[in-house]
């Protein structure tokens, strides 16, 4: 009797059957299977989680199309100049060994989607660009000097074209563009005011101009009278195009690791 009277006398203690959530950590866009209000696009422009991977994949395949591009147009031009017959054939070589090959593999090695190279940490990678752009400065500055002796022999006029004019101011930039990479490596010994973040964006940028005006160099090259008399036809059209490709993975790239993302809302 008295364990019923105990019993009907106790405290009813209610238990709430409501589920408490905690908040999610910043930056995740996805726990459960749920969506968040705000998120960050891992791909830049809006587009779906559902397309994600197709985009990725698109990118991966554009890279290594750099990759194959940038490789195949250097050997074919320096198939197509015949090195060794001339003064002047070893400056197409030079040339696209420097900026088709040696500053694109030097800038594509810091891809979000991989890279030709098997290296993974990021000191590796930069050591690695050091040296890619050592090569440009080196087999640039030979082509430049073949160039110059080969119109020294033949006793034609220097910079009358569009190509060597603009080629003459790629170079300048990409000697320009050396000297800031160095400020980047040693900012404390050279007391540089600016922070790393903002030396590294002001290098990518640079980095970029420097590119494109290599990629319009290339292409005024293609309107030289050597160039149109051993390519003709089809075949030149799609020399004229080939240098584009990389050169906007390279900008695509760049923009992508250094402009913010921007914020999508639900």
């Amino acid at each position: 009797m008295s364990r019923c009277v105990s019993a009907a006398h106790a405290p009813r203690v209610s238990v709430s059957t409501q589920r408490f959530h905690a908040p999610e950590p910043a930056g995740s866009s996805w726990v459960s299977g749920m969506r968040s209000d705000v998120e960050y696009s891992p791909v830049g422009e809006g587009l779906g989680m559902r397309d994600f991977w197709l985009y990725v994949w698109l990118r991966r395949a554009a890279l290594l199309a750099a990759h194959v591009t940038g490789l195949g147009l250097t050997l074919i031009i320096s198939l197509l100049s015949r090195p060794g017959t001339s003064l002047f054939s070893w400056h197409p070589v030079c040339m696209s060994v420097a900026y088709c090959l040696c500053m694109t593999e030097g800038i594509l090695l810091f891809s979000a989607e991989g890279s030709a190279f098997c290296f993974k940490s990021r000191k590796s990678k930069v050591r690695l660009h050091w040296f890619c752009q050592a090569l440009v400065l080196i087999a640039s500055a030979t082509g430049l000097g073949f160039m110059v002796a080969s119109k020294n022999v033949s006793e034609r006029q220097h910079l009358v074209t569009w190509h060597s004019l603009l080629g003459i101011g790629t170079l300048a930039a990409t000697v320009l563009q050396a000297a800031c990479g160095i400020c980047i490596v040693f900012p404390k010994l050279l007391r540089l005011s600016p922070s790393l973040p903002k030396l590294q964006l002001y290098h990518a940028t640079c980095g970029l101009v420097v590119y494109l005006l290599a990629t319009v160099t290339v292409v005024l090259a293609m309107f030289s009278d050597w160039f149109q008399a051993t390519v003709k036809g089809v075949a030149w059209w799609a020399f004229l195009l080939l240098p584009l490709f990389p050169a906007l993975v390279v900008m695509n790239q760049i923009t992508n690791a250094f402009l913010p993302r921007k914020k999508i809302t639900s």
